[in-house]
């Protein structure tokens, strides 16, 4: 008779945990485990990119002890990478310092990254935030200033600013990572040399998107319908790039349900239907998410989980001693 009852326990332990799992995977196939973020804590921006989809239409931005209790919601949700973005975040270096610190030392996050056009950014505060800050991503389009400047983020030294941020992540043991949208303007250019001198770690190439409401015509303050393009001629700048290691491709397939995105004001943004959903300091964050369409699969075809976590005490997390080659 014990016998039997234990052998009864254990078939409910393990169906327990056989249900458990399948749960758990039922839940995660559904988008309900944040694992890697991107907060956009301010719309504000000194740049005008023509093409830009996420607006200067507020100047909100939440206090930082709100701001730092989402951050805790979404790590208690399963977020493993944040990603800080804007706007340009390094127009409030404090604030970004304060919340890139946080992020590390008191939510023990895998991975801290930022995305900035790169001309407020100061070496002091790269060196004062290294430890904590596994990614330091910067947005380049064009490495001719004349295209810079058409496309609304050019100041005649962007590529310089470019070369010099670099070099600060090579001595500082950051990994240095690209973004380029690719626009009208752009997608014949070629860039392999540059790509070749800086060596970053990833770079990510998108097709420019359309948002509606925010860059979709003459009443938004960006539209970037001039600056569109077809798959094909995507494909032509591909083509020309695709051989460097840390090329990712992202075409508009790809983008519009594929990234996780909050807002100033704590909300998940539903690029796909252009919907937000109710702030998570509300509602929490399992209860927002239902609100949304995160596709997982193009996630996870995007490559959206990759080597996020810098190697400490390498000296290789940026350029692999491409130091002589960054003297641009």
């Amino acid at each position: 008779m014990l016998l039997a009852l234990t052998l009864v326990s254990f078939v409910a332990i393990g169906l327990a945990f056989v249900f458990a799992r399948a749960s758990l995977f039922h839940q995660q196939r559904k988008g309900q485990i944040p694992v890697s973020v991107n907060y956009f804590f301010t719309r504000q921006c000194n740049k005008s990119c023509g093409f830009c989809f996420h607006t200067a239409k507020t100047s909100h931005m939440e206090d930082i002890s709100r701001a730092k209790r989402g951050l805790e919601l979404l790590q208690k949700a399963g977020m493993k990478k944040i990603n800080f973005a804007g706007g340009e975040p390094f127009l409030y270096p404090k604030f970004l310092g304060e919340l890139v610190n946080y992020c590390k030392e008191d939510l023990h996050l895998e991975s801290v990254s930022i995305i900035t056009n790169g001309s407020l950014v100061r070496e002091d505060w790269v060196r004062q935030h290294a430890k904590n800050l596994d990614i330091l991503a910067c947005s380049c389009d064009s490495f001719d200033e004349d295209t810079n400047i058409q496309i609304g983020r050019g100041t005649g030294n962007q590529v310089e600013i470019l070369y010099r941020i670099a070099e600060w992540c090579r001595e500082s043991e950051i990994k240095f990572k690209l973004n380029t949208v690719v626009t009208r303007l752009n997608y014949e250019e070629d860039m392999n040399e540059h790509i070749d001198i800086l060596n970053p770690f990833r770079w990510k190439v998108f097709q420019v998107l359309i948002v509606e409401g925010e860059n979709d015509s003459d009443k938004t303050l960006r539209d970037a319908r001039k600056f569109t393009i077809t798959d094909e001629q995507f494909e032509v700048f591909c083509n020309k790039h695709n051989h460097h290691e840390s090329f990712v491709a992202e075409p508009n397939r790809l983008m519009a349900s594929s990234y996780l995105l909050v807002d100033e004001y704590m909300r998940f943004i539903d690029k796909d239907g252009n919907k937000l959903t109710k702030s998570i300091l509300d509602v929490g964050v399992e209860a927002a998410m239902r609100e949304i369409k995160w596709d997982e699969d193009a996630f996870q075809e995007r490559g959206g989980v990759y080597d996020w976590t810098k190697e400490q005490g390498e000296g290789e997390a940026c350029s692999n001693g491409m130091s002589e080659k960054l003297a641009w």
